[in-house]
């Protein structure tokens, strides 16, 4: 239900592949490649069967498969039509970090470019790997490589090094070096007709050549066409248009017979507005920033994007769900302190203003409908979930570092940090216990609000009661099996689910003095999540074995297993909207949504 963006770096151009239909893009995050619908990017579709992470992924001109490259050098191939996504040839062409991909138009050749060991490139044949040319001519990586879709087939790259160069074939040769950048070239487009190629660079100019014969034609933009470095160009379908992505916070629509930008889009004035890739298909003009947004571009009016797609770049760490006025909303928090809302699995939206500047670790909604979060930059934060904005006051500085939140009735809230157990009323610190003899990793508040409980990794949960504005230890302890990772009590208070990392599941009975009522086991590694349906009768671990079970309190055998939940990525959180909905994020950066029935 919400995939993950565009995995971007500061600096460095992202590759977005086209669906030669038209239908589809692409781009990749960690080592997942995602497909997406154009004229509607809910739907979308991920391929995850690299080991490595994925830089560029590119569709074949017959439309049947997508050649993927990762960090290790290897390239797979594979089919687009069915949803399993056949691995069709797979081999290893440069011996590092994949940059570019291009293919020929019968879909039967394919350039690699990138940063290798002993080269820079190959070019090959699709079904055989053997190779059909050389890629020679550089002294450094190659970012970019493109073939004209028209015979004679010419080949051009863009480097590191400040050149191009410039191949004919097949069999590909070096026919000569283009110096005219005078920093690295981070990109090389034919026009969709072979009449043209373009470069752009770090120099911020843009350079068109011959498709031909190679000879450089004019620069657009006379002197410069961007005040910053560009990281990409995209022709338009009919050959006589381009679109330029820049560091400079712009994207400027080219005439290229003319030399002279058409528009410009102003895209904001944050380092996160860079523009770092771009893709025009059909009548859709896409950017992407470095934030990882992905946006519409519209040119009858350049300062406001058709549509911005937002999420999650980073690893999503935690999730919690919240319904208001019968719309569910899931709050999800990342490696990179970015909050995402999702509501009713629809629009994206973020809260405005200066969040949380590290990993969110957790989150929970308390009942004057904040949203109250806990970071790695030393924070706790409660943020008005209607305002749907940060608010600088509404900020506690912790004295460590905090790992886990809970919230109950009266305004409570406990926050677990590193040495230290700190009790809030109404936002305000009120209670703090320090110098612990044992290692604390989370803490739940029971629902009544007179009890905390706090895991630690000795195997222990230690019982506090909460009188008034302190915490009392009365020195109650209950035994788990192993290191707590993560606790809940049920919605009713009348449960305690702890989850360890001996990988059991243990339920305690509220009302007979925390005894055990029963013990799960089924992980094959450290579960790491944990949440109660509302039903206060079934509960949902998650785990580093990428796996989630739903548990029977009653019944430990009846067990429900989400089968392949987030493939290759561990489940970082867990909530349900309601009693037969679950919703997963993970690692990946994706959120899925499942309908479990008993």
């Amino acid at each position: 239900i919400m995939y993950n963006l565009p995995q971007m770096e500061r600096g460095v151009s992202k590759v977005i592949g086209g669906d030669p239909k038209g239908n589809n893009f692409l781009y990749t995050n960690g080592k997942c490649v995602i497909i997406r619908n154009i004229e509607n990017p809910a739907i979308a579709d991920i391929y995850t069967e690299h080991a490595h992470q994925v830089t560029v992924a590119k569709y074949a001109p017959s439309g049947f498969y997508i050649a993927s490259g990762d960090a290790s050098g290897k390239i797979r191939i594979w089919d687009t039509t069915q949803k399993e996504h056949l691995l069709k040839y797979e081999y290893t062409p440069i011996s590092g970090k994949i940059k570019d991909i291009a293919w020929t138009e019968d879909s039967k050749r394919i350039a690699v470019v990138g940063d290798g060991r002993e080269k820079f490139g190959a070019v090959f044949l699709w079904d055989s790997g053997s190779s059909v040319g050389e890629v020679s001519g550089h002294s450094k990586l190659i970012n970019s490589v493109d073939i004209r879709q028209k015979r004679p087939y010419r080949l051009a790259t863009a480097s590191d090094d400040t050149c191009g160069s410039f191949f004919e074939g097949p069999p590909f040769k070096f026919k000569f070096t283009l110096r005219d950048h005078s920093q690295f070239v981070n990109c090389v487009r034919f026009s969709p007709d072979g009449s043209r190629f373009v470069t752009a660079g770090a120099d911020g100019q843009i350079f068109i050549y011959d498709g031909t014969n190679g000879e450089r034609v004019c620069s657009l933009g006379g002197e410069k066409a961007h005040k910053g470095g560009i990281y990409a160009v995209s022709w338009s379908p009919d050959s006589s248009q381009l679109i330029s992505a820049s560091g400079d916070k712009t994207v400027k629509l080219w005439d290229v017979g003319a030399g002279t930008a058409v528009t410009t889009f102003n895209m904001g004035t944050d380092v996160l507005d860079q523009q770092l890739g771009c893709l025009w298909q059909k009548d859709h003009l896409l950017s992407i920033s470095l934030s990882g947004y992905i946006n519409y571009l519209d040119k009858n009016n350049p300062d406001r994007p058709i549509r911005t797609v937002k999420g999650h770049s980073k690893s999503i760490q935690c999730l919690t769900v919240h319904k208001n006025e019968g719309r569910s909303y899931i709050y999800s928090g990342s490696h990179d302190g970015h909050i995402n809302i999702l509501c009713d699995l629809s629009g994206n939206d973020c809260f405005s203003g200066k969040g949380h500047s590290n990993q969110v670790s957790k989150m929970v909604v308390d009942e004057a409908n904040e949203l109250v979060t806990c970071s790695m930059d030393d924070t706790l934060r409660y943020t008005n979930i209607n305002k749907k904005e940060y608010s600088a006051s509404d900020l506690v500085k912790m004295d460590f570092q905090p790992k886990s939140v809970s919230a109950a009735t009266g305004g409570l809230s406990l926050a677990v940090c590193i040495g230290q157990i700190v009790l809030l009323k109404d936002k305000k610190k009120v209670f703090t216990l320090d110098n612990l003899d044992y290692e604390a990793e989370v803490g739940v508040i029971h629902p009544g609000g007179t009890t905390a409980a706090v895991g630690g990794t000795d195997g222990k949960i230690r019982l506090y009661a909460i009188q008034g504005t302190t915490l009392k230890d009365e020195g109650k302890t209950i035994e788990a099996k192993g290191p707590i990772t993560d606790m809940a009590y049920s919605n009713d208070g009348a449960y305690l689910a702890a989850i360890d990392e001996k990988k059991v599941a243990t339920v305690y009975s509220v009302a007979d003095g925390h005894s055990v009522k029963q013990e799960f086991y089924g992980h094959h590694a450290k579960p790491v999540t944990l949440a109660w349906s509302p039903d206060n009768e079934h509960f949902a671990t998650g785990g580093m074995d990428m796996m989630v079970y739903i548990w029977t309190v009653a019944d430990a055998d009846q067990r429900i297993k989400l089968p392949d939940s987030h493939r290759l990525h561990h489940v970082s959180g867990l909530a349900w909207i309601d009693e037969h909905t679950l919703v997963t994020a993970s690692h990946d950066a994706s959120i899925k949504q499942w309908t479990i029935t008993y």
